[in-house]
């Protein structure tokens, strides 16, 4: 999930007035947050009752991404499916060690996964991967003294996004909140698929502008 976020800090018709733009940024920040809230709850759910449900909806959400994940780390579709299941049936096991104080679900579940990974190489004695290579993290959650500079960002970004333009603000949303791949975004909006790639260009060059950062 989140693995998998770290440089859109390192994943929305014509413009309304100013006002009713900000609605979306501030929908984007409040969804992450719930969506967090939301996953948390789940393994608690599942370490507490064994919560059949909740144990499933993390599944369709998670073994997709943890699969992605897995072979963006440089594993072939049928291991890492198998990696992916695995990471999963460990998420049921052991879900009375997830600690939310440490680490948001999406990190916990992805660790799991990195260290799957890992272990995988080992045992088909390839050359060892060195567990503290930052590119088998997933994203690390912030520290608490790094709140108020995240704060401040967030503040920069809702006023940055609600500078662009809504066509282009729609995209965003769309490819960064929904996680739709740019081909299903430009179905759904009927537009070409350049034109959708264009626009996020687009949308991505104002923001890094807003933010200070080189366009």
């Amino acid at each position: 999930m989140m693995a998998h976020a770290s440089t859109f800090t390192s994943s929305w018709a014509l413009r309304p007035a100013r006002a009713t733009a900000r609605r979306p940024s501030g929908a984007l920040m409040e969804a992450k947050r719930v969506d967090t809230e939301r996953w948390n709850a789940a393994i608690r759910a599942v370490a507490a009752t064994r919560d059949r449900v909740a144990f499933q909806n993390l599944f369709d959400h998670f073994g997709p991404r943890v699969k992605g994940y897995l072979m963006r780390l440089g594993a072939g579709a049928a291991v890492a499916e198998d990696l992916a299941q695995e990471a999963m049936l460990l998420v049921w096991r052991k879900a009375d060690l997830f600690d939310p104080s440490k680490a948001s679900a999406s990190t916990w579940i992805f660790t799991i996964a990195r260290n799957l990974r890992i272990d995988a190489i080992r045992k088909e004695r390839r050359p060892e991967l060195d567990p503290s290579d930052p590119s088998l993290h997933p994203e690390e959650e912030r520290a608490a003294d790094d709140a108020m500079d995240m704060a401040k960002a967030e503040t920069r970004l809702r006023a940055a996004l609600a500078e662009l333009p809504a066509e282009q603000l729609r995209i965003i949303e769309l490819s960064f909140l929904a996680e739709k791949p740019h081909s299903l975004i430009a179905n759904e909006l009927g537009l070409p698929l350049g034109t959708v790639k264009s626009r996020i260009r687009l949308a991505m060059a104002r923001l890094r502008v807003a933010l200070g950062e080189s366009p």
